[in-house]
């Protein structure tokens, strides 16, 4: 297993329960450090993606899932809901689709809300018609982590930190990785797989006789947030409807109750967690479509 991250350590723990020896190499010097713990830890419901997609399909089940294993395994999680919101008549449109959308995808539970219904909701927010995900919610990401890892191990499964895939090659009878760090050694696999996350394409490509059309390229997002200074305003996640190039400044909300707002997007050409300061006023005018009473954010 190539990869520590909340992908990586859930196939592990799924191979290790079944049965098989497994070794999990991280590159970092702990475990979830990239994507993982830079994410907006929320519980989708499946709402916007395309009919039929892996998406769209592997949300809905992937969130029930998601709720009855925190549930049995006491993971830190929140079933908060989520509000979608149009700020003026000519976002009616593209809610109306999202709806429809979220229906055919499978979602059966929202609840289509008029501007009163709203504001006793969500007081703060400013709106003219939304609707209610109750299934959205929050998850603490690295207690999610640490139960797959737990889980794991229990069953065999070891964890090598600062242990670099640097090589491999494929064999007859399996897959010899050369793996870097203080003490380098070689591993052999009967099955290797490849959750390196930003790196998973390099790490392919340092194994000779993996097919080189078979890699796809590498596209690499930034996404920005920003903090709210002080206490919530909102009870809720609140989504405006999206622009074309991205779905708009969200409101998140953490575990320990600290209010986010983001990301935007922008395309990048190598992984970058340099924070632009220069995105605030753009953040400002955004957040206050939907949040007027907005008078300072604070970058992260």
């Amino acid at each position: 297993m190539i990869g520590a991250g909340v992908v990586g350590l859930a196939i592990a723990r799924r191979l290790a329960l079944s049965g098989r020896e497994v070794v999990v190499l991280e590159a970092e010097e702990a475990f979830g450090t990239h994507t993982s713990s830079r994410n907006s830890e929320v519980i989708h419901a499946g709402i916007y993606y395309p009919t039929g997609s892996l998406k769209a399909r592997l949300c809905i089940a992937g969130r029930k899932a998601l709720y009855r294993y925190c549930a049995e395994h006491d993971v830190h999680h929140r079933r908060i809901g989520k509000v979608i919101v149009a700020c003026d008549e000519s976002e009616l449109t593209g809610l109306r689709k999202y709806r429809d959308q979220a229906e055919t995808n499978g979602v059966d539970d929202l609840r289509m809300l008029n501007a009163n219904e709203l504001a006793e909701m969500e007081p703060n927010v400013r709106c003219i018609a939304g609707f209610l995900s109750p299934s959205t919610g929050i998850v603490d990401s690295h207690g999610l982590m640490l139960a797959y890892l737990g889980e794991a191990e229990s069953c065999g499964a070891s964890l090598a930190l600062a242990s670099p895939v640097a090589s491999g090659r494929v064999e007859s009878d399996g897959i010899v990785l050369e793996v870097g760090g203080a003490e380098s050694t070689s591993i052999k696999c009967d099955i290797v797989v490849n959750s390196a996350g930003f790196s998973a394409q390099d790490v392919a490509r340092s194994i000779a006789g993996i097919p080189a059309n078979s890699i796809p390229p590498t596209h690499y997002a930034i996404g920005h947030y920003y903090t709210l200074a002080g206490a919530a305003p909102f009870r809720r996640l609140v989504y405006p409807v999206a622009r074309q190039d991205w779905l708009g400044v969200h409101v998140t909300i953490d575990l320990g109750g600290q209010v986010k707002f983001g990301p935007d997007f922008s395309w990048i050409d190598r992984v970058d967690y340099r924070f632009d300061e220069s995105r605030e006023a753009a953040f400002y005018k955004a957040i206050r479509r939907y949040y007027p009473d907005a008078r300072a954010v604070i970058g992260d």
